[in-house]
């Protein structure tokens, strides 16, 4: 079944569902949300009372007399006290199996001392078998000051175990000897194209690695077994529920997705995934199935021009304000990323690329209006990903040719503390703009880009909302004018999130019909301060009409 007919026929369905009480008594639910502020998320953006669901779908919805009549003898009734609820928040961008095994791995995000991240990694290291690597890491070193990590710092405390820890990012990793000496890396390794391996005055590795070239370690980096994988997953899903997240696009499964399926079958799964598959793989998807079903589906690839800002490997127009010899790199060329993109585009599958700086951004936008005009104009929904650093001439470019950002605002208060410092005032007037996009007409949905930031959607919106940098330093926003709405930001995590996934008939807002996915929250956040969205807790949530996460026990 085609990706049109498939939602033809959804749409269909949920017509069916719509008007299949008229002039009968109406089915029973089985659950019956009640006495709730139920931001619906449609367009009118319309408030409710109440909700009735059968099996994993909303029966009806509207005010508490008119649900009243679905209750039978045998539904549950759940009294919410006045508790606000929105559509299952759907996060467009993590890195899943990496996430959730950084939940069972040393963690580094707020070592704020060169001290403190020494100490964190070996603590680890004391409990491991001599051999075992440690992993993930998410190290932020402006938090110390900005000072690169170097190999000495860890190598006399990991004598027995290769280290491989990544900077949040995700574009840059530290490696202490062992792991270099594992990798064959030294003072003769040649350069990599679309990386770096960091040297010293004499030449010699100091353990960073930028972007390509952390392949010669992560290559030798045993895969995880199916049974680490499935752990992970686990660690992934109740983390994820716990934040009110109901679905989310995984962008690199990392061969994790036969472990989801397991998972799913075996009725641990709750979270939905979209899941990607490499760029460069693309011929790989030929005549998949798009829409498994409403838990795991494929169909999506995801490719890079560039890397990221804090690893000054983001490819610009101009060189760093910081570094004046560095424009950043494309990971690929475009020549391979047209070739890429466009015979994927031939087999109808999706097309998600990263591009951060605004050299890569407008290389890949020009990709896209190339193949657009190449094969045709049809509903194709082409995502960019991150979309950071924008030069004002291209912001237009993104609704002219219908290509969706797919952005992560979180990053926005994060970087924040830091990015004017490399990129320069005139530069950062166009980074994160949220509502530049949206007066462009251009689609915006959010993600987390979990772990390099964490796939918290309430502190996302207070992010997108306030544009408070986390050092506290910008109390009025950090670039004030790209604030946006609570209501924009809210849509972005779940209308527009689910239509940037081919799924608006199916989930993303509160109807009838749809997928009974939805978070109870402990604030109205279109009401409060916008200062005091982040304390916000989600006290419960519901995949499919059942409860899959209860923050009160």
């Amino acid at each position: 079944m085609t990706r049109k007919s498939t939602l033809i026929y959804l749409f269909i369905i949920s017509l069916l569902l719509s008007v299949s009480s008229c002039g009968k008594e109406p089915k029973k639910a089985d659950l019956i949300i009640t006495n709730a502020k139920i931001w619906m998320g449609n367009d009118q953006q319309s408030m409710a009372q109440a909700m009735a669901i059968s099996g994993d779908t909303i029966l009806a919805i509207g005010t508490q007399e008119e649900i009243d009549k679905y209750k039978g003898p045998s539904t549950e009734v759940i009294d919410e006290e006045g508790r606000f609820i929105t559509p299952g928040f759907i996060d467009t961008h993590v890195h899943l199996l990496m996430g959730g095994n950084s939940l069972l791995n040393v963690q580094l995000r707020d070592a704020d001392t060169r001290e403190e991240f020494s100490g964190r990694i070996a603590d680890f290291a004391k409990g491991l078998q001599p051999g075992v690597w440690v992993l993930e890491g998410n190290w932020d070193h402006t938090l110390w000051g900005g000072e690169l990590p170097k190999k000495e710092w860890i190598d006399g405390i990991t004598k027995e175990n290769p280290v491989a820890v990544f900077r949040l990012d995700g574009h840059m990793l530290l490696a202490n000897a062992k792991a270099l000496e594992i990798a064959n890396i030294d003072k003769n390794t040649p350069h990599i194209e679309g990386g770096e391996i960091v040297r010293d005055g004499k030449g010699n590795p100091t353990g960073i690695l930028k972007d390509n070239a952390m392949n010669l370690v992560l290559n030798k980096i045993p895969a995880l077994t199916e049974a680490q994988k499935e752990k992970a997953l686990k660690a992934a899903n109740h983390y994820l529920l716990s934040n009110g997240v109901t679905s989310v696009t995984d962008v690199d499964s990392l061969a994790g997705y036969g472990a989801a399926e397991r998972l799913r079958d075996s009725g641990a799964l709750s979270v939905r995934i979209y899941s990607a598959y490499p760029l460069r793989k693309w011929e790989q998807l030929t005549g998949i199935d798009i829409k498994q079903d409403n838990f795991l589906k494929k169909g999506i690839l995801k490719g890079f021009v560039d890397g990221s800002l804090g690893s000054h490997t983001a490819a610009f127009n101009t060189p760093y304000t910081d570094k004046a010899d560095d424009q950043g790199f494309f990971i690929n060329s475009e020549e391979n990323l047209y070739q890429w993109i466009s015979g994927a585009d031939k087999l109808d599958l999706q097309i998600a690329v990263h591009a951060i700086g605004d050299r890569a951004i407008h290389a890949l936008l020009e990709i896209y209006g190339r193949v657009i005009k190449e094969n045709g104009v049809r509903d194709r929904r082409l995502r960019l990903e991150h979309a950071q650093h924008i030069d004002p001439s291209d912001i237009k470019r993104f609704a002219e040719l219908g290509v969706i950002a797919s952005v992560q605002p979180y990053h926005a208060i994060d970087d924040g503390r830091w990015a004017e410092a490399m990129i320069g005032p005139e530069r950062i007037k166009t980074t994160y703009a949220f509502k530049s996009l949206l007066d462009a007409n251009a689609m915006i949905v959010f993600g987390s880009d979990w772990p390099v930031a964490p796939a918290t959607p309430i502190e996302g919106i207070y992010a997108a909302v306030t544009r408070r940098t986390l050092d506290g330093k910008n109390p009025e926003g950090w670039v004030p004018e790209q604030k946006i709405t609570v209501e924009q930001a809210l849509k972005a995590y779940t209308k527009d999130a689910a239509y940037a996934s081919f799924d608006e008939q199916v989930k993303g807002t509160l109807e009838v019909g749809k997928l009974a996915d939805f978070a109870v929250l402990g604030a109205d956040l279109t009401k409060i301060d916008p200062v005091k969205i982040r304390t916000v807790e989600v006290l419960q949530t519901f995949v499919g009409g059942k409860q899959v996460f209860d923050g009160q026990q």
